[in-house]
């Protein structure tokens, strides 16, 4: 096996699950309601508020899609009028690293970007 060959293979390794990751999580507003929905069960109006400039259809779609990942389970609460929640699963909660690093590397971003504004 030629030296190439295995930085080839060490590159892959890295990238296909990279780009899983990337392929649930793409879009601009995914994340964001993943951190709405950290602080606790809300509903959908609540999220609305909270991940600021989406629009209804779209975090629909959004939710939908993260509930097909297995991210965010949707629960119909039996009352009148019918009552519909959204809340993270255990295996979203394993993002929680990845939302820490991503904010501390905004924050470090944010600081770069203003120091040589």
């Amino acid at each position: 096996m030629e030296p190439t060959d295995i930085v080839h293979s060490e590159c892959l390794n890295i990238l296909r699950p990279v780009r899983d990751a990337l392929d649930v999580l793409n879009g601009k507003w995914k994340l964001p309601i993943i951190v709405a929905l950290t602080f606790g069960e809300k509903r959908f109006g609540e999220i609305a508020r909270e991940v600021q400039g989406i629009t209804d259809r779209m975090l629909s779609k959004e939710l939908r899609d993260l509930e097909v990942n297995g991210l965010v389970k949707r629960t119909i609460h039996d009352t009148y009028p019918v009552k519909v929640t959204y809340e993270l699963t255990p295996h979203s909660k394993t993002l929680g690293e990845v939302i820490e690093s991503l904010r501390k590397w905004g924050m470090l971003h944010r600081q770069n970007i203003m120091q040589h504004s």
